[in-house]
């Protein structure tokens, strides 16, 4: 199986790309996010899932494993495919998928084209209280190299995969303190949604502890 990719953008399509990887050019399937983010002759490194079914070989090819990783877990939710994955991924960071996951919010899972009124509440329903996808070894700060003599496209000053750390790291001070997970994830992801991505883990937790205070 492919799990990355490294080189250089030869056409961009209206959802897909084609990379060129040492002369050899791999159609990769990719979200309108994605695709918004790249144009030929850039270099781009790819995290890599692959679906392979009898009459299909299909790559489908992230920016941020963070977004790969949830790529995948939302398809474990029965109705949903590669297809209103990649919807639910155009119209939703991960951090505010993880939010909505944890508050269980329908709402915010209808917004995604093609995902109606009985697939959003399944989602909010089924996903609520579950732990966010880890993905691989990306999520815990470990970088790809970057294409040989190629700058790569730079990364936001707080990556999704840093914010996901930084979840799970107040998550898990608030089950030290005896609370139970699906409350803990639910008052992170409130107090996350009002403060933002970028809010200090002790403000996170300290913030938390009030959204929990009876």
């Amino acid at each position: 199986m492919i799990g990355l990719l490294k080189g250089i953008v030869e056409a961009v399509g209206a959802d897909e790309i084609v990379l060129d990887v040492a002369g050899v050019g791999y159609l990769v399937g990719a979200s309108a996010q994605t695709l918004a983010r790249l144009e030929p002759g850039m270099s781009a490194v790819l995290h890599i899932e692959t679906h392979v079914r009898e009459d299909a070989f299909k790559l489908y090819g992230f920016l941020d494993d963070a977004e790969r990783s949830w790529f995948v877990h939302l398809q474990g939710i029965q109705g949903v495919g590669a297809k209103a994955a990649l919807a639910l991924l155009d119209v939703m960071p991960v951090n505010e998928l993880a939010n909505a996951a944890a508050l269980g919010d329908k709402s915010a899972f209808g917004q995604a084209k093609g995902v109606g009124p009985k697939l959003a509440m399944r989602l909010a329903t089924e996903l609520k209280g579950k732990t966010p996808p880890q993905g691989r070894s990306f999520s815990i700060g470990l970088k790809p190299h970057s294409v040989a003599g190629e700058s790569v496209q730079p990364s936001p000053a707080k990556t999704t995969e840093n914010v996901g750390v930084a979840r799970e790291d107040a998550v898990s001070a608030l089950l030290n303190l005896g609370y139970h997970e699906t409350m803990a994830r639910e008052a992170v992801a409130t107090v996350l949604r009002e403060d933002g991505p970028d809010a200090a883990l002790g403000d996170v937790i300290r913030n938390s502890l009030k959204e929990l205070a009876p």
